[in-house]
C-alpha cells in the first residue's frame, strides 16, 4: 500500500465583508454580544450572481492544484463536500470536473456538514493508499447567507455562518513515514434534529404544501440548531477523536505541533486548548474573520496556516470536526 499526502492547498472566500456592525443593522444584535458567545468579527457574503458553491469550490481549487505542482488533467477523482449544493441534484461534484475541463474522471458528494472536510479527505486517502487513483481532489465549499433568517428570530444562527470554500490535492507519498497517518470517522443520528434543515419537497412536508400555506411566520426553511446541546457534545466528542487519532499512532498530545479544529465556535476551540494544555501557536483559529464555513472551515484555515508558515515539514498536524448528525472526525498528518 501506499500512503497519501496533502500536496497542495488553496482557498477562496468572496470579497464582501459582513461585520458584527452590519448585522446591527438587519437585527437586534451587536459586535460585543456576537463575540461574546461565538468570537465571531466579521464573515463573508456572496454577491448574489458573482459566486456559487461550485465556483468557488473551483476557485480555490484551481489554486490548489497548482501548489500540487500538477497539472490538472492528473486529478483522477473529485470529493466534494457541503451542505449547500448548487441543486438538489446533480451534486457540486460533476460540475467541478466540468468547469475545470478536467477528463471524464468519477465525482461524489459528501454531505456530512461541518465533518464533511474530513469525511472527503478520509475517502481520499483510502483511494490513494489502495492505489486506486493517485491525485484526487478534495474541495469543501458552503454557500450559508442565502439561506439564512437575516432577522432577529433567526439571529442564534445568522450570525455564526459564512460562505467561502477550501481545497486540498491529495497525492500519493512512497514515504510511509509521511502523510496522512490515519483517519477516525464517528456519526450518532439520534440527536439529528439537534442541528438540521428539512429540505423542502423531502421529508413530511411537501413544496406544494409549503405554498399553499404560505404561512409568513413558517420557520421550517431556515436551519434549527440547539446550541448548548450541540456545545455540549462537541467539545466531548473533539476531544475522543483526537486522542482516538494520537493513540492509534501511538502519539501524545505533547506530540501535537498544530491543531485546526473546525471553525464552530471560538469557545469550543479554547475549551479543546486548554483541555489539552496546547498553546496559542499550537491552535489555528480564523473564525473571527470568517465565521463557520461548515465544510469549508477546515481547509480554509490549514490553507492559511501553512501560508503563514505555522506548518513545517516533519510536524504534527491534527484536524478535528464535529457537525450536525450528529458527525465527528479526525486526521493525523506528518506533514
Amino acid at each position: 500500500m501506499y500512503n497519501s499526502k496533502i500536496k497542495g492547498l488553496g482557498y477562496y472566500v468572496p470579497d464582501n465583508v459582513v461585520t458584527n456592525d452590519d448585522l446591527s443593522k438587519l437585527m437586534d444584535t451587536n459586535d460585543a454580544w456576537i463575540q461574546e458567545r461565538t468570537g465571531i468579527q466579521e464573515r463573508r457574503h456572496v454577491v448574489k450572481g458573482e459566486d456559487t458553491t461550485t465556483s468557488m469550490g473551483v476557485k480555490a481549487a484551481r489554486i490548489a492544484i497548482e501548489r500540487a505542482g500538477i497539472d490538472k488533467d492528473e486529478i483522477d477523482f473529485i470529493v466534494f463536500a457541503t451542505l449547500s449544493p448548487d441543486y438538489y441534484f446533480p451534486g457540486p461534484g460533476v460540475l467541478v470536473q466540468r468547469d475545470l475541463g478536467l477528463p471524464t474522471v468519477g465525482a461524489i458528494d459528501v454531505r456530512n456538514q461541518c465533518s464533511g472536510f474530513v469525511y472527503g479527505l478520509s475517502v481520499a486517502d483510502q483511494f490513494v493508499k489502495t492505489g486506486m487513483y493517485k491525485n484526487v481532489l478534495v474541495i469543501g465549499s458552503e454557500l450559508h447567507s442565502h439561506g439564512l433568517d437575516m432577522t432577529t428570530r433567526g439571529r442564534g444562527v445568522s450570525v455564526i455562518f459564512g460562505d467561502g470554500a477550501g481545497a486540498a490535492v491529495v497525492s500519493r507519498e512512497e514515504d510511509n513515514s509521511k502523510g496522512i497517518l490515519s483517519t477516525h470517522l464517528h456519526s450518532e443520528g439520534q440527536h439529528a434534529e439537534e442541528l438540521s434543515l428539512l429540505a423542502p419537497g423531502m421529508g413530511s412536508r411537501w413544496v406544494t404544501d409549503i405554498i399553499e400555506e404560505n404561512d409568513p411566520d413558517d420557520e421550517s426553511y431556515y436551519p434549527y440548531m440547539n446550541g448548548q446541546f450541540v456545545f455540549k457534545n462537541a467539545v466531548v466528542r473533539f476531544s475522543e477523536v483526537i486522542m482516538e487519532g494520537l493513540e492509534k499512532n501511538g502519539l501524545k498530545k505533547e506530540d501535537i505541533d498544530l491543531l485546526v479544529p473546525h471553525q464552530a465556535n471560538l469557545r469550543i476551540s479554547q475549551f479543546i486548548q486548554k483541555k489539552f494544555g496546547l498553546s496559542d501557536d499550537q491552535v489555528f483559529n480564523n473564525i473571527m474573520k470568517y465565521g463557520n464555513t461548515t465544510a469549508a472551515s477546515i481547509p480554509i484555515a490549514l490553507t492559511e496556516a501553512w501560508e503563514q508558515g505555522k506548518i513545517k515539514e516533519g510536524d504534527l498536524v491534527v484536524l478535528a470536526a464535529f457537525g450536525s448528525g450528529f458527525t465527528w472526525g479526525s486526521a493525523i498528518i506528518r506533514w
